[in-house]
């Protein structure tokens, strides 16, 4: 129920902050990555936490991914999960299936106290010259304090 609730915030608020994104380079936007996360446990020195995930292209087609978050630096707290989103970029017109896995590295930061935000700074990708738009908006339901250095690995749902 909470992530039907924080997509649609979390999709605005990524619509609005990627748009001056796209004009800066030739990277264009391909389609939206949406991800549910399952609950965690902060670690003092690291978490891990498990995504599932949707690529919604802007042509229609949809792909689904599961991932791993994993976060080292300062992690302390718990939380039951909640939702992220990024715009997807390319410089390709047309990305193929698949084109999303791959690993991505950057930085993390989150707070919660009952309901709470995050934002990963995150960049990488593949090949095929695909990257997830820089900041990903984050919401969450615990008690939980995270900073640190993340990586996001996305394997296709075959």
């Amino acid at each position: 129920m909470l992530y039907r609730l924080i997509k649609p915030a979390l999709l605005l608020g990524l619509s609005l902050i990627g748009q001056p994104a796209l004009a800066q380079g030739s990277t264009v936007r391909q389609g939206m990555l949406t991800c549910r996360t399952a609950p965690s446990i902060g670690l003092i020195v690291g978490s891990t936490q498990r995504l599932a995930c949707q690529f919604r292209s802007n042509t229609g087609w949809t792909q689904d991914y599961v991932g791993r978050m994993n976060r080292i630096g300062l992690d302390i707290g718990v939380t039951a999960g909640g939702a992220m989103a990024w715009a997807v970029l390319g410089s390709s017109s047309a990305l193929q299936p698949g084109a999303l896995t791959g690993r991505f590295v950057g930085a993390s930061g989150e707070i919660s106290v009952g309901v709470g935000a995050g934002a990963n700074i995150l960049v990488g990708g593949t090949a095929q010259s695909v990257s997830l738009q820089p900041l990903s908006l984050e919401g969450q339901v615990g008690l939980n304090l995270a900073l640190g250095v993340a990586g996001l690995t996305l394997t296709p749902v075959r």
